[in-house]
């Protein structure tokens, strides 16, 4: 064998058939389903009288669906609660492990995986929704998959795939105050365009990738689905078995020393040759804000909105009527009327942790509604225990119940007809966070202070 890259070891090791012409069939380690693309898949197999094949490898939750306040009453919306309920019956029926409204590890499924020690290097993990991706901080092979895949790898473990190409992105130097890593994959996205991943599975590297903890680097795999690609990765180091020992789940004693031997070996061998590879460097990044209806539609936070140039602009010109922007004008300076802190992109305790230093003794404009929800109980738990819930509470933010609230309008966190919504959340799309709601995605920082000035600010103008 030559070198490798890391997706490669592990792609290849997970391969348990390979049919010609054909798909792969691929083994999956862990499988992560929540209330909205799973009760299809049950049916499915209750149709054809099978069990799950191996429920000890599967872990259900309730996220999407779910009201973030007063969690413990009965859920008012009928297709909401019917979800909710169908996941817990289905769970029951076949065995599967639910962390459901109530139980102290519900949360956002890509909040809870890691959180929990669940998400480890070396594997393969699947789950019914895009941002499975997020995953793939911890050096394995981590996407989304569809409702009749879900059913696949409930009845068998595995899931037919074809192989992706490989693409590295390399991003050296520091970051500039201010910046963090939602700014450098909102920035990446802005440089290669939503399309730009297209077909690639991508490791992201670098001096700048290595020096971020490991709730950053979860936020850059999350959004590499928004650049097209099937999924993204960081190799693991320290910072990653760090962040694993002693959680939940995680390997004990000699288990612990023996799987940590082998994920040492979990990295990209010297010589190995990616399909594409791109470079960037973090000094040319400043906070990024998005001012479009795709994540590719963003600019530094000083920078301007691109002219829209004749006929041919024609996705920016339909872009810019739906959020009533003007080509060539700056963000700066444009008012808001919503913060949304939280998704399976920012909901983590560092994320909070992040808020709460730059709102301290602060408070947010009057206009402004601001609610921040924690992307799981411990989480929130852990907010609440460092006192960042009075902190928020004192500059005016709500702080929340767990689950996907405003991200995706699936709820009744919803953001109402054409106003304007900072958040950090990972999808700008039209009706995105609701019915006519104009989103504009960002870094907690940047929503933070837009929530404080009410309106569009260069966070780095209000760090002492």
């Amino acid at each position: 064998m030559g070198p490798e890259t890391l997706f490669d070891k592990i792609w290849n090791s997970h391969v348990v058939h390979e049919i010609d012409d054909g798909p792969q069939v691929l083994y999956i380690d862990r499988h992560f389903i929540h209330e909205v693309t799973s009760p299809q898949a049950f049916a499915g197999l209750r149709k054809r009288g099978i069990d799950v094949f191996r429920p000890s490898q599967t872990v259900a939750t309730a996220d999407h669906n779910v009201p973030t306040k007063d969690q413990h009453l009965p859920i008012k919306d009928a297709l909401s609660r019917h979800q909710v309920d169908t996941l817990v019956q289905n769970c029951k029926e076949f065995g599967v492990e639910l962390y459901g409204l109530g139980h102290p590890y519900q949360g956002i499924v890509h909040v809870i995986g890691p959180e929990l020690g669940i998400t480890r290097p070396g594997m393969t993990i699947v789950c019914g929704d895009s941002h499975t991706s997020t995953h793939g901080a911890f050096g394995n092979i981590a996407f989304g998959i569809g409702t009749s895949e879900v059913e696949q790898v409930l009845a068998t473990q595995c899931v037919l795939q074809h192989k992706p190409k490989t693409m590295k992105i390399q991003v050296d130097g520091t970051l500039k105050r201010g910046v963090v890593s939602k700014d450098i994959i909102l920035y990446i996205i802005s440089q290669i365009s939503t399309s730009g991943g297209t077909g690639y599975f991508v490791e992201f590297c670098g001096s700048a990738i290595t020096s971020l903890s490991m709730e950053a680097r979860m936020t850059i795999c999350n959004m590499s689905i928004e650049m097209g690609a099937r999924g993204g990765m960081i190799a693991p180091d320290q910072t990653t078995f760090d962040y694993i020992k002693g959680r939940q789940f995680a390997p004990k004693g000699a288990e612990w020393d023996k799987k940590l031997a082998w994920w040492k070996t979990m990295k990209t061998d010297e010589g190995a040759v990616f399909d594409k590879e791109i470079y960037f460097r973090a000094e040319d990044i400043e906070p990024m804000i998005t001012y479009g209806t795709n994540p590719g539609m963003g600019i530094g936070v000083t920078g301007q909105i691109p002219p829209v140039n004749g006929q041919s602009d024609t996705s920016l010109k339909k872009a810019l009527e739906y959020m009533d922007l003007k080509g060539g004008s700056q963000l700066l300076g444009q008012k808001i009327d919503y913060v949304f802190i939280g998704s399976c992109t920012n909901s983590r305790i560092e994320d909070l942790r992040m808020v709460a230093d730059l709102v301290k003794g602060k408070r947010k404009a009057d206009h402004v509604n601001a609610m921040i929800i924690p992307g799981s109980k411990q989480v929130e738990q852990q907010a609440i225990e460092e006192g960042i819930d009075k902190v928020l509470a004192e500059a005016g933010f709500e702080l929340r119940q767990p689950g996907c609230s405003a991200c995706l309008g699936m709820n009744e966190d919803k953001v109402p007809r054409g106003k304007y919504c900072v958040s950090t959340s990972n999808r700008n799309f039209e009706g995105r966070q609701g019915p006519g709601a104009r989103t504009m995605l960002a870094s907690p920082l940047t929503a933070a202070a837009a929530a404080i000035s009410g309106h569009i600010t260069d966070v780095r103008e209000m760090l002492n």
